[in-house]
């Protein structure tokens, strides 16, 4: 009953979550302007502080930010809430693609394969301009980008992080000394959160190994809970770390892909055009390869999925945060950063080259490519209004 008087905030995120167009970026503005400005849910400084905070978390940032606005309001069961509110209208958005998309024509969407390469470019050269910036960087990054090509698998990810973090932790770089109190420490989403991590592997193996009728399902969200555990930079390295389980592991193994390139590649673009979070993809990749076992699983997919992605987010964010300015006092994490982002970058170029390989090449393409570019980078046309020129231009010729 005590929620009950949450039902305003819980108006607020609704009406923001299929209003919020832009990823993280614009997820952000769109915050400031809804729980700053217009509500005062929360102040500017302690939103700032949020983002930069869920920036040392993997996961989806702008989820976990939001998530943090609903914590500080009513604790553990309103942030649980928010994160539902905020991730359910995308997730029955990009479900229902996967339903629908086999009843288009599919020239409908050849622009729009293209145009979501585009998108990863120009979040590569902003990453670059952000995160890049002494030599020591550009060779984390240039080795991250190497290895993301060559090296195929789901270890090569978080094994690059971890070296990355490590190569500049050992610098001489310092931050002012920051005194705070020390909070108790949350040790049971923690141990929750390994739990399911090691419960999730061992399940999904084992009704591999022993062919469980829906063992598709139980991989699913291992797979998921695994990328939402070690994703650090958003939806630009779920998108690689997807299309090398799902799509270039089957392959190399002499198996089918789970999905096709160009499936793939259009629900990329496609949730650009949704609002709220761009994890939503998820539900579309789960629903398409649950789809040839009938429409019941391909539901279920899509709901596994998604839950996959974003529980981790949800612990790992509930765990760290009392201890924050703990954690702030720890000069290697602020190091290690900065290897973890060059990291970020070199994974964001490789796979841009990986992802442009993956469709038919055309000069068309690449004009695609090059424009959605040059108009995000130069020009303040909304994603969605890119989506929706790609799709008209794919109807017309």
């Amino acid at each position: 009953m005590i929620l009950i008087r949450h039902i305003p905030f819980l108006k607020s995120v609704f009406w923001y979550s299929i209003s919020a167009f832009g990823g993280p970026q614009g997820h952000l503005a769109m915050m400031l302007k809804t729980f700053v400005e217009k509500r005062k849910y929360v102040t500017e400084e302690e939103l700032l502080e949020y983002t930069a905070f869920c920036q040392l978390l993997p996961g989806a940032s702008s989820t976990q930010t939001i998530t943090l606005i609903g914590y500080k309001r009513g604790g553990t069961p309103l942030a649980v809430l928010t994160l539902i509110v905020w991730v359910l209208p995308a997730c029955i958005l990009m479900a229902i693609l996967s339903f629908v998309l086999y009843r288009f024509n599919k020239s409908i969407f050849h622009y729009v394969q293209p145009m979501a390469v585009g998108f990863l470019a120009y979040a590569g050269f902003r990453a670059f301009r952000i995160s890049i910036k002494n030599l020591v960087t550009v060779c984390v990054l240039a080795g991250a980008m190497i290895s993301a090509v060559i090296f195929k698998g789901p270890a090569v990810f978080p094994v690059l992080i971890i070296f990355g973090g490590a190569v500049t932790s050992l610098s001489s770089k310092r931050i002012p000394d920051i005194h705070t109190d020390r909070k108790k420490i949350p040790w049971n989403n923690l141990w929750l959160f390994g739990a399911i991590f090691i419960l999730a592997g061992f399940l999904s193996e084992y009704a591999r190994v022993h062919g469980w009728l829906y063992h598709r399902l139980f991989n699913l969200f291992e797979n998921f809970y695994r990328f939402g555990s070690l994703v650090f930079g958003g939806s630009q390295v779920l998108i690689p770390m997807m299309f090398d389980q799902f799509i270039t592991r089957p392959v190399h193994h002499g198996a089918a892909a789970l999905i096709t390139p160009q499936n793939f590649l259009t629900g990329a673009g496609m949730v650009q055009a949704v609002p709220g979070p761009t994890f939503s993809l998820t539900s579309y990749v789960g629903g398409m390869i649950m789809r040839p076992s009938g429409s019941l699983l391909q539901i279920l997919g899509a709901i596994v999925c998604p839950i996959g992605i974003f529980l981790p987010s949800l612990l790992l964010v509930l765990f760290f945060f009392p201890i924050w300015n703990n954690l702030k006092k720890h000069v290697y994490i602020f190091r290690a950063l900065e290897g973890i982002n060059a990291v970020v970058v070199g994974i964001m170029w490789a796979y841009t080259l990986i992802l442009f390989h993956a469709i038919s090449f055309s000069w068309t393409g690449l004009v695609v490519v090059a424009g959605t570019f040059c108009l995000l980078q130069f020009t303040r046309i909304p994603p969605p209004v890119l989506v929706l020129a790609c799709l008209l231009l794919g109807w017309i010729f």
